[in-house]
């Protein structure tokens, strides 16, 4: 697999779909860079890794600064020699009616979900040209292509960044960098337990995602499948839900 030797820079790799890729991208050969803002469940994760053979490196990285995305991708070159794939996964959702105002939850969606991508893309992208090769793997959502009540602004800070992952893409032609956006359903994550205030609602919106949602790692293979292609081939969009999901 190519996945073998690669080296890879997730965000969110705390918990959920970005520490399950860092746990299957290592354990199929290439080496991780984990940026998150929960550094003691990161520690431990690089820790887990190194300690079942892989190669693991871990900081503090909050996606709304620059200089922290700045930081994680020259750690990835100072410890690694290069870096090959940016997994922009840090994602923050905050549920319900445009007509709550929630203008603080918005902002921080915006500033977390889209932002957020454009600084690892500023951060990386020169290193990209540099090497000559490189690639921005971003998880989206599959709220950005069924919209429903109650999460229309998150909805449409995914599809910003799925429209700025295409535009992104027609501009590289040369293949540096290539695009990939991964739009995940329902999976297995602690995306929920900040994005309701109601409690009962929130709870309810667990027991949902705990019945119907996929284990993490599916999405984990989804990225390695994408990374894995030769440089001439590139999976622009790839959505992956539960079966039983409408």
């Amino acid at each position: 697999m190519t996945v073998q030797g690669k080296v890879v820079a997730i965000t969110g790799a705390s918990s959920g779909i970005g520490e399950a890729t860092a746990r299957h991208l290592a354990a199929e050969g290439a080496a991780v860079v984990l940026g998150a803002r929960r550094t003691e469940r990161l520690d431990r994760l690089a820790a887990e890794i190194e300690a079942a053979g892989g190669e693991a490196a871990a900081l503090r990285v909050d996606v709304t600064d620059p200089g922290d995305l700045q930081a994680l991708v020259a750690a990835a070159v100072e410890r690694f020699g290069r870096l090959d794939v940016l997994v922009g996964n840090a994602g923050i959702s905050r549920i319900g009616p445009v007509a709550d105002l929630d203008a603080e939850g918005w902002s921080a969606m915006v500033d977390v979900n889209v932002k957020g991508i454009l600084h690892g893309i500023a951060a990386a992208l020169p290193v990209f040209r540099r090497q000559g090769a490189g690639h921005l793997v971003t998880v989206v959502s599959t709220s950005g292509l069924k919209i429903v009540p109650t999460q229309a602004v998150y909805a449409g800070t995914k599809n910003a960044v799925r429209t700025l992952m295409e535009g992104l893409r027609q501009e590289s032609t040369d293949g540096v960098p290539r695009t990939t956006s991964i739009s995940p359903g329902y999976v297995r994550t602690e995306l929920i337990d900040n994005a309701v205030d109601d409690p009962a609602v929130r709870e309810q919106a667990r027991r949902n995602m705990a019945d119907l949602g996929i284990d993490p790692v599916a999405v984990a293979r989804a990225i390695a499948f994408a990374i894995d292609q030769p440089d001439d081939v590139e999976i622009g969009d790839l959505t992956i839900r539960p079966t039983r999901q409408g």
